[in-house]
């Protein structure tokens, strides 16, 4: 872009600030450092996605380093695909890794070189397998041809359902091949590192990805979780990953089997459970010109799994993971509903759902380990194409520095009084209409207090900043805070908005990709003058524009 094109679109950026500003609305937030709600789990440090070959491509590798240095050995990645059968290449909405085929006579041949260099890859970068035991080899299905798909954004999503999906033709043969990889990740990795890993059996079984009955689904569960406790007997394994949160009545009816079914294996009562998982999805639209989020729809799904969970009471303690946890359902998918990824929009309603998913877990009593964002990269596509992903050929998208921001707050999770929040029923019933949802998430930990706080509205409309007057009771004692403020807005933290500004290159030169990654790093305002405290109070005034995201971190006396 020349340099009067660029002049030019600062000046409209800075008219449209100054316009915004004129109209600024005031917020009040109060954050009790006194007031505990008990320990803020890290739910954020779960990842996943459809192709597990991308990992180990240049900017998989690159993305797989950056989550893993946010919470190192901490952060956990799914992946579909890991038994299906294939040379390695991936695709959208595919990959393989051959672990399984047969000889001429049947018998099984096992070949772990792809599925270990994928969980070498993750565990060379700090982030640990959360595997997943799927889908069906080739050599296994009741149905293997045709086998593989060719999808592309353009085709029908349900001509991904082929062989791959079916139940095995021997149940046996597929919990030997359960068993033989458990033992041998056991071998490679160790025991004690297994052992912090989580395993899962397949993916929504109630849609297409099941081609078997519910029936033939906890069969395949009591002989996968057979295999796997044979070669490992602390190994934590679960399911069963319903699409739509409950999924019907799918997730109740997997969870009476595992407490009151007959094991299929062992022929007596319940099978083994250690870890239950559900997906949970918004549901955006184009609306009059725009994309209008559904957040509540996602946040149903999150509140009827949870109540389904609590209602059985041998089960209600056990680890949770929401195993995709997204704006909707499709991270290859396309389209002008789907316009919200490359920028701020998503970052933001990222902010406002994450809190929400802490504020229904407490409202439930049950236990929420994880919530998986299902978005990863896509591998040499078009740079910011339109793709659910964290990055786009290596340069981060605005929603990356959401989680680097999570991921600096940590210890005992504050209450929070803001009155510019859309109440929890509101927003389920309703999402976040008309009126934008201004509040945060708070947090303690030693000396270090972090208040994350968002502006947020279903409609990607420009709106007015607010003024947030965040006040901070129950601080230890006089003195002065120093303060860092990170921020997410069109200016900051934000890769996409400076990309548009040179013109939209699809090969940007050694300098623009530079000035890309840079720009999309985490970036914190510049510093303000310390923070006094007096009685044990403190006071922060600052504007947070539309769609904006702030991390204030005060270090205290």
């Amino acid at each position: 872009m020349t340099l009067l094109l660029r002049s030019a679109a600062a000046a409209l950026l800075l008219a449209s600030v100054q316009a915004q500003e004129a109209q600024a609305f005031p917020v009040a937030i109060k954050v009790d450092a006194s007031k505990p709600l008990g320990e803020l789990r890290p739910i954020w440090r779960y990842f996943g996605a459809d192709e597990p070959n991308y990992a180990y491509m240049k900017d998989g590798k690159k993305l797989l380093k950056e989550l893993g240095e946010m919470s190192p050995r901490n952060v956990y990645f799914r992946a579909h695909n890991l038994l299906t059968t294939g040379d390695g290449t991936p695709a959208l909405k595919w990959g393989s890794t051959n672990a399984y085929t047969e000889d001429a006579r049947g018998n099984p041949v096992y070949d772990w070189t792809i599925t270990d260099r994928i969980f070498d890859t993750y565990l060379e970068r700090g982030v640990r397998p959360y595997v997943q035991l799927g889908f069906m080899p080739q050599a296994l299905s009741t149905k293997p041809e045709p086998y593989r798909h060719h999808w592309t954004p353009d085709a029908k999503y349900d001509t991904i359902y082929l062989g791959w999906t079916y139940p095995p033709k021997d149940y046996a043969k597929w919990g030997e091949l359960c068993y033989q990889w458990t033992k041998h990740c056991v071998e490679k990795y160790g025991r004690a590192e297994v052992e912090k890993w989580w395993w899962q059996l397949w993916n929504e079984p109630n849609i297409g990805y099941w081609r078997g009955t519910q029936e033939e689904f906890y069969k395949l569960y009591d002989y996968s979780v057979d295999a796997v406790r044979r070669a490992l007997p602390t190994a934590r394994i679960g399911g069963p990953e319903t699409a739509g949160g409950t999924g019907g009545d799918t997730l109740n009816k997997f969870l009476n089997h595992c407490v009151n079914g007959t094991n299929s294996v062992t022929g007596k009562q319940g099978t083994p459970i250690d870890l239950i998982s559900f997906h949970a999805k918004g549901q955006p639209k184009f609306v009059d010109g725009h994309v209008r989020m559904g957040i509540s729809s996602q946040l149903r799904d999150i509140d009827g799994a949870f109540k389904a969970i609590a209602s059985f009471p041998t089960l209600k303690h056990l680890p949770i993971v929401i195993g995709e946890s997204d704006p909707e359902g499709c991270a290859a998918c396309q389209g002008p509903q789907n316009g919200y990824r490359n920028g701020t929009m998503y970052s933001s309603y990222t902010a406002a759902s994450f809190a929400r998913k802490h504020d229904l877990a407490a409202k439930h009593g049950v236990n929420l380990e994880g919530a998986l964002t299902w978005a990863f990269e896509f591998e040499d596509q078009p740079y910011f194409a339109g793709f659910r992903v964290l990055s786009s050929n290596g340069i981060d998208h605005p929603v990356l520095n959401v989680f680097r921001m999570f991921s600096k707050m940590g210890g005992q999770r504050l209450t929070v009084e803001s009155d510019a929040a859309t109440p929890l029923d509101t927003m389920l019933k309703e999402g976040v209409r008309g009126k934008p949802d201004v509040s945060a998430l708070a947090s303690l930990e030693g000396k270090k207090l972090a208040v994350m706080v968002w502006h947020y509205l279903d409609d990607d409309l420009p709106g007015p900043d607010a003024t947030v007057t965040l006040s901070l009771p129950g601080l230890p004692k006089n003195g002065e805070a120093k303060l860092t403020q990170f921020r997410i807005d069109q200016s900051h933290s934000n890769a996409y908005t400076l990309w548009q500004s040179m013109n939209s290159p699809q090969k940007p030169t050694e300098a623009q990709y530079k000035e890309l990654e840079e720009a999309g790093q985490l970036a914190s305002l510049k510093s303000d003058s310390p923070i006094a405290i007096k009685d044990g109070s403190a006071a922060v005034t600052f504007k947070l524009p539309r769609q904006g995201v702030s991390l204030l971190l005060l270090d205290l006396p």
